[in-house]
């Protein structure tokens, strides 16, 4: 059951297309990165899904870079 107080922005999914053109990369990319559990994702049943949550942690990781970018820094 959602809060009645819950904004509905915050219940806002986006599918793979619509969240690849907020985050300006390929939709291919970003199922890739999904599938394989690398990114933060929503599934409603078999569907791909992306919260605005979901979006957040993958710009915070990306701003973060991975271990092995950091290395090369």
């Amino acid at each position: 059951m959602v809060d009645q107080e819950t904004p509905a922005s915050a219940l806002q999914l986006y599918t793979a297309e619509q969240a690849a053109e907020l985050l300006q990369v390929s939709p291919s990319w970003l199922r890739r990165k999904a599938t394989a559990r690398a990114i933060a994702c929503t599934f409603v049943g078999k569907h791909l899904r992306f919260s605005t949550d979901d979006l957040k942690s993958i710009i915070t990781a990306g701003a973060a870079g991975t271990a092995s970018q950091q290395r090369r820094r």
